[in-house]
């Protein structure tokens, strides 16, 4: 965790109540997880607020700037925006716990907590599936979903069971 040392949120010393932080986030951060991208040329920022309190903190991580991706149709290049805000509820416990998507529990000796994979995530879960330039005309999609395989009927019903397995469900419907 120290090449993300970074993107700490030292909550330690600080008083109750809302503190803000401000990360810049670009290709370095992404090279820091050493994954492949399927965007290039990340300008994001990462506004984090957090509310301190006795028992608990509470992160809201807002992320917003623009990401170049490659057209699945035209195969250009274009700008995507990205803007999300997620929340996230820290609480402290025996040991490190994200098993739970809203609550996260970190030990508690901790004296910061790093929101680098949450940025990550809310970054990367801002990619659509389907990447389509703006600037792909109306027509062009038209034509392409005119000539994309349709499903036929024959699909659309019930798959074709494999006679074994049929014969099998019938020894079993008996008893």
């Amino acid at each position: 965790m120290d090449k993300f040392r970074n993107y700490e949120v030292v909550f330690s010393g600080l008083k109750e109540g809302k503190h803000k932080f401000q990360f810049e986030i670009n290709k370095a951060f992404f090279e820091l997880f050493e994954t492949e991208q399927e965007f290039t040329n990340p300008r994001i920022t990462a506004d984090v607020l957090m509310d301190k309190h006795s028992t608990f903190l509470e992160f809201w991580i807002k992320t917003e700037g623009v990401v170049t991706l490659v057209c699945d149709i035209t195969n250009e290049e274009f700008d995507h925006p990205i803007e999300n805000e997620i929340k996230v509820l820290v609480k402290f416990g025996e040991v490190y716990d994200d098993s739970d998507e809203d609550v996260i529990t970190i030990p508690s000796t901790d004296h910061a907590f790093n929101v680098a994979q949450l940025i990550y995530e809310d970054v990367s879960l801002s990619i659509p599936m389907k990447k389509v330039s703006p600037n792909v005309a109306d027509e062009d999609l038209e034509i392409l979903e005119k000539y994309s395989p349709k499903e036929t009927e024959d699909q659309a019903g019930e798959e074709e069971i494999d006679p074994r397995w049929e014969a099998l469900k019938k020894l079993k419907d008996k008893n």
